[in-house]
């Protein structure tokens, strides 16, 4: 009898939630309900702490003028947003597995660590919002908030345990909060309304001498911060959620609601953003008022609409600046996952996603103090900025290839209008870049050199180098399935396996089993017995004396604790050679038992180890080490792992749980 079986199988895009939430309701607005929520995730990106400062300033500086802007930013997120779930409905694949299947391993690892870079900078953001936060609500010094941000991690990690429907909850309570604090505010600044209409009419308002530069540069901003590209791979693999059927109506049907729920969650966002930039105007522009900072415009709306105008201010910070939080941490494990078919622990992925976000942010705190976090705001913008291209252009052209679209393939019309939306966005996000690196070579004092270059020279073509090469790059990302097209993604490779022949039992000539001097040793023993054959299978008992004086003195140790070890092995060895095995022990001594192991089976292999786990948790395996796990990675060896329970109650039978791994 032939069987398929799956090689080198990939991994689901997030695939302890995929296919998870159901569907298949007959009641048409439980169907559209089972769909909405993977946008509400993905819109907060919207509408994370790095927008208010762009809409903020826009408001103040040319009133309602630029509502347009944030409108067009709008409907271009919708648009690649929709591009982004329509990708990972129809083919099954997120934006990150699509430029593996399409891209060489050296350029993905470009990609991969790009978005890392966007990644942390995101994070960033979003911790420099909520010790904003943290500091305009509680007075907490932005050092402390940092700290704050760091123990957030894991409570945020801890929602995730809740599954995706109620973590989308959470994410929509904080988006509403998002809101409602605006709404509020809003109502009491008391905008003009025929001014906010009229903003809706594309314009560029002129400044200072008549130009329209200044206005210029913050509509760049506005829609440089809009898109992020993070949310891209995010909501490809968000929508993958949900649990519907391989037919093409299926699909069609996942596609339709999709839409909705990206149209109506990237409309709150568009919302919140209005909100910033309507209360700015009408507070702070019609009273000829200059805000340069989030931090000024909180301390100018006491004063101007009242104590809890500031209060609610502050807690629409703190929610935006936690809900992106999560997102970031689910995005950084797609990437990840995705571009180098590598996964690692969330907590880890988190921790390590913080302190990277974290480190810039406390050495600017420490360094220059905390007037400077504006500007630090500002630069993670414009890393975003920079990384941006090489998602929305792939994204493109995967959803236009009928190759692995199909009939759901982007149609003409709609595919110009990506392209002409990424030109945008590129361009813009350019010049944004090419800008700031200007600004950054000029602020480098002309008269000090470094080596035999100047140092504004020196920093001029380091930067202007890196820009060039990334440019190259993004090239590349753009003509490549052009001229290249790599086949249809396909499902991992079949291969055809009659079992008949392929079965062939082999019996274990040695079995490894390591004792640890303990009870538990007896459920370890009964494991591995029950594989071996008396006179047939020799057993090889191993245990590690890791006593202070056998890190010193070795196999030479001769303390009361190396002596009972040794008794206790040879008496295990005659219980065995009693029952007509043949077994022998062999005595390790070192401070690390782990190690010990590795070592001693590096050298004298066997057929099969078998060990025991306590099933230590978290603090645990930190304090304590993790003996199983670093065991079964140093060797190449089949092990099976036996975890012996608590002693049962008299009268009850509870067998004992036990797992084969294969070799690492």
């Amino acid at each position: 009898m032939a069987v398929v079986v799956e090689e080198n199988a990939e991994r689901k895009s997030l695939d302890e939630v995929h296919g998870t939430v159901a569907t298949a309701h007959r009641n048409p607005l439980k169907r559209l309900f089972a769909f909405l929520g993977p946008a509400y995730l993905v819109s907060v990106g919207y509408m994370d702490p790095g927008n208010w400062a762009t809409d903020l300033e826009g408001g103040a500086k040319f009133g309602y003028a630029l509502i347009w802007v944030l409108l067009m930013s709008n409907l271009m997120a919708v648009l690649l947003q929709t591009l982004s779930a329509r990708l990972g409905v129809v083919t099954g694949h997120d934006l990150a597995q699509g430029c593996r299947a399409e891209y060489s391993r050296p350029v993905n690892f470009v990609l991969w660590l790009l978005a890392e870079v966007a990644i942390a900078a995101c994070d960033l953001a979003e911790v420099l919002g909520t010790i904003i936060a943290l500091k305009l609500l509680f007075g907490m010094p932005m050092l402390w908030g940092c700290l704050v941000t760091a123990l957030d991690t894991f409570v945020l990690l801890w929602l995730q345990k809740w599954g995706m429907r109620r973590m989308e909850a959470v994410i929509l309570a904080l988006v509403l909060t998002i809101g409602m604090c605006f709404l509020i505010q809003v109502i009491w600044a008391g905008p003009d309304l025929g001014q906010m209409l009229r903003g809706f009419w594309p314009s560029l308002p002129k400044g200072e001498g008549g130009s329209d530069r200044g206005s210029l540069y913050v509509a760049i901003g506005i829609l440089g911060a809009t898109v992020m590209p993070h949310n891209l791979y995010l909501h490809s693999a968000l929508v993958q959620s949900r649990r519907i059927g391989p037919d093409r109506a299926s699909k069609a049907q996942a596609c339709k609601y999709n839409l909705v729920d990206t149209a109506i969650a990237l409309n709150a966002a568009f919302f919140v953003n209005a909100a910033i930039l309507v209360l700015s105007a009408s507070v702070f522009h019609a009273r000829g008022v200059e805000v340069n900072s989030i931090i000024a415009a909180h301390e100018l709306l006491k004063p101007l609409l009242g104590a809890a105008a500031p209060v609610l201010f502050g807690i629409a910070l703190l929610c935006a600046g936690q809900s992106s939080t999560l997102t970031g941490t689910l995005a950084g494990q797609i990437v990840m996952e995705g571009h180098v078919h590598m996964r690692i622990a969330p907590w880890l992925r988190r921790l390590t996603t913080r302190l990277l976000a974290l480190a810039p942010a406390v050495i600017v705190i420490a360094i220059w103090g905390e007037g400077k976090t504006t500007e630090l705001l500002v630069l993670s913008q414009v890393v975003l900025s920079l990384q941006l291209s090489f998602a929305v252009i792939p994204l493109i052209h995967f959803t236009s290839s009928r190759r692995n679209m199909g009939s759901f393939a982007t149609p003409r019309w709609a595919a110009l209008l990506a392209w002409v939306t990424a030109t945008i966005i590129v361009a813009l996000n350019g010049k944004l870049v090419l800008e700031t690196i200007s600004a950054w070579v000029r602020l480098v004092p002309g008269g000090s050199s470094f080596g035999p270059l100047p140092a504004s020279w020196a920093l001029g073509a380091l930067l202007y180098g890196v820009l060039a090469a990334v440019g190259l790059l993004l090239a590349w990302i753009t003509i490549k399935p052009l001229l290249y097209p790599s086949p249809a993604w396909m499902e991992p490779p079949a291969v055809t396996l009659d079992w008949a022949d392929a079965l062939r039992p082999r019996p274990l000539a040695t079995i490894g089993v390591a004792l640890e001097h303990n009870p538990g040793d007896a459920e370890i023993l009964n494991r591995a017995l029950s594989l071996a054959l008396p006179n047939q299978t020799r057993l090889v008992l191993l245990h590690v004396v890791d006593t202070p004086m056998a890190g010193v003195y070795g196999s030479e140790t001769g303390d009361r604790h190396s002596g009972a070890d040794a008794r206790y092995m040879a008496e295990v060895v005659q219980a065995l050679r009693d029952r007509g095995f043949d077994a022998e022990s062999i005595l390790l001594h070192g401070p690390d038992r782990a190690t010990e192991l590795v070592n001693r089976l590096r050298r004298d292999p066997v057929d099969l180890l078998v060990v025991g786990s306590h099933g230590h948790g978290l603090v645990r395996d930190l304090l304590f080490g993790q003996t199983v796990d670093r065991v079964r990675h140093g060797l190449e060896i089949p092990m099976l792992i036996a975890r012996p329970e608590r002693s049962p109650h008299p009268g009850a039978v509870e067998p004992p749980t036990a797992a084969v791994l294969p070799a690492e």
